[in-house]
């Protein structure tokens, strides 16, 4: 599994390559691909807010893990779209989403060694994907 400085570099290169075709990605924009390569990784704030915490808060169960999925990572992209002035948001969504979709493609190539990925398209598919012959030889 690739860590956060990988995904990172990732999102900065491939908005790098972005801004070459398109000319209205600028710098501030290529930081907004960054920060959507890195919201996937939003289920580690259970480093920081454990989840038998909100668990006795709001007297329900819960867990963070949804935040490291298709659905949740769309969620979370909604809300980023919505803190920007309106001009913005449909460019802001679109990189959000690119940055996002980019994690998930390194997720999906580097994430076990058993050619079994998680159930990254968690809402969708509660399984996770085989590729046959990709991981062992």
């Amino acid at each position: 599994m690739a860590d956060l400085f990988t995904h990172i570099l990732f999102g900065y290169s491939l908005g790098i390559m972005l801004s070459w075709r398109y000319e209205w990605i600028s710098y501030p924009l290529l930081t907004v691909v960054m920060i959507g390569s890195t919201l996937p990784d939003l289920n580690r704030i259970d480093l920081v807010v454990p989840e038998e915490t909100v668990t006795a808060l709001l007297g329900v169960p819960f867990t963070w893990s949804p935040l490291h999925r298709v659905g949740g990572t769309l969620l979370i992209v909604c809300l980023g779209a919505l803190l920007v002035t309106n001009t913005y948001r449909r460019v802001v969504f679109t990189l959000l989403a690119i940055g996002a979709s980019s994690h998930y493609a390194l997720d999906f190539l580097l994430y076990k060694p058993s050619g079994i990925s998680g159930p990254l398209l968690w809402p969708f598919v509660t399984h996770g994907i085989a590729i046959d012959g990709f991981y062992l030889v």
